[in-house]
């Protein structure tokens, strides 16, 4: 593996398959934001429960990045990192850990401009644990549009984890700039646990990864197809995703699901059907330090599928659209009962 500064960077890297496995278990993960608003903004308090407006052209509207003046969430007691967060991994009891991977990305230039030869390296705590230094072991998404410098990088870290167990991981020195500007700052962090464990359904499990712009002007947007995935009618499943720069408010960005000739559109109480890109860290609840609803331009939620696995099926189409032409899709990880 060559020293951070080094790892190989593109502008696009089309989603592929990471990781695959049919075995009794399933996925969970864990997530955090890297950066917020200022603290000493009265209007952060609203904003971090998600409440807050802003005045717009169209009246009230929910406050986005671009909005305010952003800072590092530094959580921990250490004076050498300039920003950390926490977010709980919960392993079923008596799960195993099959593979963990951690993504990480954010933007570069915002009031100030921060260097890409850091953007391959982060630092990792397990719970209870002291940092150790993270290297990126593919090549990194960068790249530099609509007054954002984006980039997401990740890691393979199934040993730690599975050393470690569930608990408070520590993510810490993301690779993100704080200030303000049009653009807006962003950043996070992802961990996706693959786990098996005898007592829970046969499933299917993948994880696939990429570093995709959402521009909107074609339509298109992001498709992952899943095929040679023969679940049975009523199966049920879930889906992950991971995306940069959603802004809340903003309609037009959606996730769909097609099987069996239906597409339906993946949503929930936090996520409206047509803005899934919405700042939000929404699925499975777990314990996250600090535990913000409107994360500002981070995305990392799961969907249940519901009734688009109704009728049974051998593949899965997901597609991710987006209207703004400066959002990244980083990662998408799917858990879906398999046919006996």
């Amino acid at each position: 593996m060559p020293p951070a500064g080094q790892v190989k960077e593109s502008e696009r890297l089309a989603f592929a398959q990471r990781y695959r496995a049919l075995q009794h278990g399933g996925i969970v993960r864990a997530a955090n934001a890297s950066i917020s608003c200022r603290a000493t903004l009265g209007t952060c308090a609203g904003i971090r429960r998600g409440e807050r407006l802003v005045p717009g052209a169209g009246g009230a509207r929910a406050a986005v990045n671009g909005d305010l003046d952003m800072f590092y969430v530094d959580v921990d007691s250490d004076p050498n990192t300039y920003n950390s967060s926490r977010a709980e991994v919960r392993v079923p009891q008596g799960g195993r850990v099959s593979y963990a991977r951690l993504y990480w990305g954010g933007n570069l230039r915002v009031g100030e401009q921060k260097p890409p030869k850091d953007n391959g390296r982060v630092l990792i705590a397990e719970p209870g644990g002291q940092y150790k230094e993270l290297l990126a072991d593919s090549v990194v998404g960068h790249r530099v549009a609509h007054g954002a410098d984006a980039f997401q990088a990740s890691a393979d870290v199934t040993k730690l984890v599975r050393a470690s167990g569930s608990g408070l991981y520590t993510v810490a020195q993301v690779n993100v700039a704080m200030g303000r500007s049009t653009a807006g700052a962003w950043g996070g962090w992802t961990l996706v646990v693959a786990y098996e464990k005898a007592a829970e359904p046969l499933r299917h499990l993948a994880v696939w990864d990429g570093f995709d712009a959402l521009g909107g002007r074609t339509g298109d947007g992001t498709l992952v197809r899943l095929a040679e995935l023969a679940f049975p009618a009523g199966a049920n499943g879930s889906a992950g995703l991971v995306a940069y720069n959603g802004d809340r408010g903003s309609a037009g960005d959606s996730l769909t699901v097609s099987a069996a000739g239906r597409t339906t559109a993946l949503g929930d109480a936090a996520n409206p059907l047509d803005d899934v890109l919405n700042s939000t860290i929404g699925g499975a609840v777990s314990e996250r330090v600090p535990a913000y609803a409107n994360t500002l331009g981070y995305d990392s939620d799961v969907f249940e599928l519901g009734t688009a696995l109704r009728r049974g099926g051998d593949q899965l189409a997901f597609r991710l659209v987006s209207q703004r032409d400066a959002a990244w899709a980083g990662a998408l990880f799917v858990a879906v009962d398999a046919r006996q």
